[in-house]
């Protein structure tokens, strides 16, 4: 389910679940409403909203660290094959064709990870027919070096090529997120709960109903931020493509 989605259930859990506590208080004996009542509901409901702060916490942790990590990726794999492709301008006129291939990998990199149609997805969920890198990387091993430059130019262009490789495929076993789902139905468990509860402390009015909406809305959102950051290639909040368009801007100069 996409992070609208999921925020939109934890609106509904919440919000459906105050309005639950105030039919819920309609029914009570008096006595149920007593002040020391009120005081226990409160304790305790108390100590799970603690709770959900600090699970919510955690998974907004998780999923920071997770975004991070993957842009601070994206970033490196950039200047690596920005280093690349200064290496190789160096080697010699006869990497021309690799370094054409490695600018035609980027162009592609760029419109299928920040593709321009939405509806297609990013390009780290498309299968790609030819693997460029490997290519570009057979490309590298055919050359014959003539000097000593020429050898170290040609053994670093392959330790970058390498580190470039292995960087996209840590991007794809990364995939699959960071938050738990478990996590997510725990907070969104509790969250009802303890609006729930909220529900059963003041008597229905506008001014109550508004206060918890608003509420449920907040709660809602903060669920909805924590799964954009948990997809850092999807939704609303991505990682900058500004490091890869800077390397295109750079390539073949």
């Amino acid at each position: 389910m996409s992070a609208l989605g999921l925020a939109s259930v934890t609106f509904a859990c919440a919000f459906g679940g105050a309005l639950l506590g105030t039919y819920v208080r309609s029914l009570l004996p008096p006595n149920h409403l007593s002040k020391e009542s009120q005081d226990v509901m409160r304790l305790g409901m108390g100590l799970v909203a603690t709770m959900t702060a600090l699970l919510l916490g955690l998974v907004t942790a998780s999923a920071r660290s997770a975004f991070d990590s993957q842009d601070a990726m994206l970033r490196a794999a950039a200047s690596n094959i920005l280093a690349l492709d200064r290496l190789l301008a160096r080697y010699g006129s006869e990497t021309a064709p690799a370094r054409e291939m490695l600018r035609k990998a980027v162009v592609f990199r760029i419109e299928t990870t920040w593709p321009s149609d939405q509806s297609r997805g990013t390009g780290l969920t498309q299968i790609v027919a030819t693997p460029a890198v490997e290519e570009i990387e057979n490309l590298i091993l055919q050359l014959t070096p003539a000097t000593d430059a020429q050898r170290w130019f040609k053994s670093e262009s392959l330790k970058l090529s390498g580190d470039v490789l292995k960087a996209r495929w840590r991007l794809l076993s990364s995939q699959g997120g960071s938050v738990p789902v478990v996590f997510l139905i725990v907070v969104i468990s509790w969250l009802t709960v303890t609006f729930a509860s909220f529900g059963l402390y003041a008597q229905p009015n506008a001014s109550v109903v508004a206060v918890l909406l608003l509420s449920a809305l907040s709660v809602a959102a903060a669920v909805f931020l924590i799964l954009e950051l948990d997809g850092p290639f999807d939704g609303v909040i991505k990682v900058s493509s500004g490091p890869f368009r800077y390397t295109l801007s750079q390539l073949g100069q």
